[in-house]
């Protein structure tokens, strides 16, 4: 199957939420193999979408967590965002 330009969900909590209808669909045996391979298709999209975002939440963690003094400290910092052989730069910009 020809990989699609995939769109990536607005949030962590959407792209849980569609996996969890997706696996429910797939298992229910209910949608037809090309259906089922689209859905496949599309959850490993978003399994993709969510490793990079909890990354980039344990970076900022990382980076929130460690300075110098031994206090605490942040700083922004580009992560490169990939997902359907793409690849985008993104600035994380981290509130202080």
């Amino acid at each position: 199957m020809a990989k699609k330009n995939q769109t990536p969900p607005k949030s962590f909590e959407e792209a849980l939420s569609e996996l969890e209808r997706i696996l429910a669909d797939i298992e229910a045996g209910e949608i037809g193999l090309e259906e089922s391979l689209a859905k496949y298709e599309r959850g490993n999209f978003l399994i993709q979408h969510c490793r990079v975002v909890l990354g980039t939440a344990e970076k900022q963690i990382e980076l929130l967590s460690k300075a110098p003094d031994g206090g605490l400290a942040s700083s922004p910092f580009s992560v490169p965002l990939t997902g359907a052989g793409e690849s985008v730069e993104s600035t994380v910009p981290i509130d202080e």
